[in-house]
């Protein structure tokens, strides 16, 4: 009888741990997809309006790259480091 309660509060703790490794790379991509979609449109609306004034940075797979991981920061460090 006590090995069957102590293994069922194992298995609750197995499960808790399987859970919470599921979960933390679900944040983790929502992240990354939200910085992508924020980064994206703030590249895209700099070089709709920064067209005007000179201001404008190529869409590549390496500049779509940075901003997804760092979103708006990583539009201005291509910003900056396109103008260096």
């Amino acid at each position: 009888m006590l090995g069957s309660i102590f293994t069922f509060f194992i298995a609750l703790v197995v499960l808790y741990i399987l859970g919470m490794l599921l979960v933390i790379p679900i944040k983790i991509a929502w992240r990354l997809i939200y910085n992508g979609i924020i980064g994206g449109l703030t590249l895209l609306l700099l070089n709709l309006v920064g067209g005007f004034f000179g201001l404008a940075l190529p869409i590549t797979p390496l500049t779509a790259l940075l901003v997804g991981f760092l979103g708006v920061p990583g539009v201005i460090i291509l910003l900056i480091a396109n103008y260096l």
